[in-house]
C-alpha cells in the first residue's frame, strides 16, 4: 500500500527545539510529518503534545519521506557535528532532485559551506538555517537566519516567514545569503550575545562594588533601563534574576558560583575575526571573561596574594549609576560596529551578498539580543546598504559621542578601584583606536624590519623597503622569516 504524500514539511529531531517548532508550524497551518531516530518518543509526542492536531508522524526515514509533498522540505534539528552528516545520507536514497533538506541546528558555518556544495553537486538543494530565541521561540516564534542554495528560499519562504517572531508586522526571518552565510550570521549573532551579557555582568558588579548595592536595588535600576535605549530581552530577565528569591527569601543570583560555561560559539566569532583580520575585541574579551571565571580555584587562591586598591567611591552615587547605563550603551554600540564590521569581511571572503538592515530586524525579535537598539541600526542600513561602518551613521556617531565622557569616568573608576571590566574597556580602546588617524603601528613596523627585515612603505610611498639599522646587516629584505 503507497503512503500519501500530506506533509508540508518533515522535521527530524523531536528534542525540545524540534518539538516546539513543529507545534509552531501546525499553529500557522502547516501539516508537519515528524521523525525521531528513537521512534518511540514520535508515538509519544503524537499522543501527547501533538493531540489533536494535524501532525503526522513516521517510523521509518522511507515513510516520512514519503509523506512528503514536492519538493520535498527535511528540516533537522540534530546534534551538530557528524548526526547531521549521518541523516543526509540517510535521507538522500528517498530524496529526488530538487528536493531540499534544512539544518536548524547550530553548525559550524564551514559545515554548512561544504554541504551546501555537495548536496547542490548531486541535485538536491540545502538550507543552513540559525535558529534563535530557545524553547519560547521555537514554540511561539523565534528569529531565523536562513541561507544556503538560493533557490530554496522561494520553497521555504512562506513557513518560514509564518513561524517567525514578528516586529510591527515584519518576519524576524529573511533570506540571509549564499552557501553558510545563515549559520555564520548566527554565530555572529551568538558571539554578541556573550558580549551583551560579559557588560551587563560588568555593569553590575560596578553597581554592587562601587555603590555597595544589594540585587534588589540593582534589579530596580535595571528596570528603570529597561523602559529607555538599553530595553532589551537580557535586561528585562536581568531584572527577574536579580529579584529572584530563594526560598530562605535571600536572592538566589548570589548563591550561584560564578564559573561560566559556554558551548563554543563564541570562541567560533574570536577565531573568524583572527582569520579575516578583524578587530572584534570586545567579544574576544566575553569569551576570554568566561574562561577566567572558570579558573576558580586559582582565582581564589590569588585573592589571598595579590592586593589591589582600597580606595572607595567619592562621587554622586545617581550620576555615577547614570554613567554606568551610558557606558554600557556606549561598549553595546561597539560590539554590534565590530560585529557588522565582521561580517561584511566574511561576505566579501565568500562571496556572500549580505543584507545588514535583513539582518538587523532578524534580530530584533524572537532572539536572546532582541531589543529597541536593533530597530535603530536596521533604520541605518536601510537609509544607507553600503554603510561602511555603523559608528559613521548620524544617530550612532551622537549616541556615542554623549555617552563617551559617562563611558571615561566609569572605567576610570573601575581601574582606581580595581574592578574588571574587561569588554567596556577594550570597547572605549578600540573607540579611540579607531577614532585616531595615527597609531604607534610605525615604530611597530620598525621594530619587525630592525629584528627581521620584513620591510616597511613610508608615508609618501607605498614601495615596501628595508633599512639596514645597525650597520652591520645587510640589505637583503625577508619575504619568508615569521619571527
Amino acid at each position: 500500500m503507497s503512503v500519501q504524500a500530506v506533509a508540508d514539511i518533515g522535521l527530524i529531531g523531536l528534542a525540545v527545539m524540534g518539538q516546539n517548532l513543529v507545534l509552531n508550524m501546525d499553529d500557522h497551518g502547516f501539516v508537519v510529518c515528524a521523525y525521531n531516530r528513537t521512534v518511540s518518543k514520535v508515538d509519544h509526542f503524537l499522543a501527547n503534545e501533538a493531540k489533536g492536531t494535524k501532525i503526522v508522524g513516521a517510523h521509518s526515514i522511507a515513510e516520512f519521506c514519503a509523506k512528503l509533498k514536492r519538493p520535498r522540505k527535511v528540516m533537522m534539528l540534530v546534534k551538530a557535528g557528524s548526526a547531521v552528516d549521518d541523516f543526509i545520507e540517510q535521507v538522500l536514497p528517498h530524496l529526488e532532485a530538487g528536493d531540499i533538506i534544512i539544518d536548524g541546528g547550530n553548525s559550524h558555518y564551514p559545515d554548512t559551506i561544504r554541504r551546501t556544495k555537495y548536496l547542490e553537486s548531486k541535485g538536491f538543494l540545502f538550507v543552513g538555517c540559525g535558529v534563535s530565541g530557545g524553547e519560547e521561540g521555537a514554540r511561539y516564534g523565534p528569529s531565523m537566519m536562513p541561507g544556503g542554495s538560493t533557490a530554496a528560499w522561494p520553497h521555504v519562504k512562506p513557513i518560514f516567514q509564518a513561524i517567525a517572531a514578528k516586529v510591527d508586522g515584519e518576519p524576524c526571518c529573511d533570506w540571509v545569503g549564499e552557501t553558510g552565510a545563515g549559520h555564520y550570521v548566527k554565530m555572529v549573532h551568538n558571539g554578541i550575545e556573550y558580549g551583551d551579557m560579559q557588560m551587563i555582568c560588568e555593569a553590575y558588579d560596578i553597581l554592587k562594588k562601587t555603590l555597595g548595592l544589594t540585587a534588589d536595588e540593582i534589579g530596580e535600576i535595571f528596570t528603570e533601563w529597561n523602559q529607555g535605549e538599553l530595553d532589551s530581552y537580557l535586561i528585562e530577565i536581568t531584572r527577574d534574576i536579580l529579584k529572584f528569591k530563594d526560598t530562605d527569601g535571600k536572592p538566589l543570583v548570589e548563591k550561584i558560583k560564578d564559573t561560566a560555561g559556554q558551548k563554543g560559539t563564541g570562541k567560533w566569532t574570536v577565531v573568524s575575526a583572527l582569520d579575516t583580520g578583524m578587530p572584534v575585541t570586545l567579544i574576544g574579551e566575553a569569551v576570554f571573561a568566561r574562561n577566567l571565571s572558570a579558573i576558580k580555584n586559582e582565582r581564589v587562591a590569588a585573592s589571598k596574594i595579590l592586593g589591589g586598591p582600597s580606595g572607595k567611591f567619592q562621587g554622586d552615587k545617581k550620576q555615577f549609576i547614570h554613567d554606568v547605563s551610558k557606558a554600557l550603551y556606549a561598549s553595546k554600540i561597539i560590539s554590534y560596529a565590530q560585529g557588522f564590521m565582521l561580517m561584511r569581511e566574511a561576505a566579501k571572503e565568500n562571496d556572500w551578498h549580505l543584507n545588514n538592515a535583513g539582518i538587523a530586524l532578524m534580530w530584533r525579535g524572537g532572539c536572546i539580543i532582541r531589543s529597541v537598539f536593533l530597530g535603530d541600526i536596521k533604520t541605518a542600513y536601510t537609509k544607507n546598504p553600503e554603510l561602511t561602518n555603523l559608528l559613521f551613521d548620524p544617530f550612532f556617531k551622537a549616541a556615542i559621542e554623549g555617552a563617551a565622557d559617562s563611558w571615561r569616568r566609569v572605567v576610570s573608576q573601575a581601574v582606581l578601584l580595581g574592578i574588571p571590566t574587561p569588554c567596556m574597556s577594550s570597547a572605549l580602546a578600540f573607540f579611540d583606536g579607531y577614532r585616531n588617524a595615527v597609531l604607534p603601528a610605525n615604530l611597530l613596523q620598525a621594530q619587525r624590519d630592525y629584528f627581521g627585515a620584513h620591510t616597511y612603505q613610508t608615508l609618501t610611498s607605498d614601495e615596501w623597503v628595508h633599512t639596514n639599522w645597525t650597520g652591520r646587516g645587510g640589505n637583503v629584505a625577508s619575504t619568508t622569516y615569521l619571527a
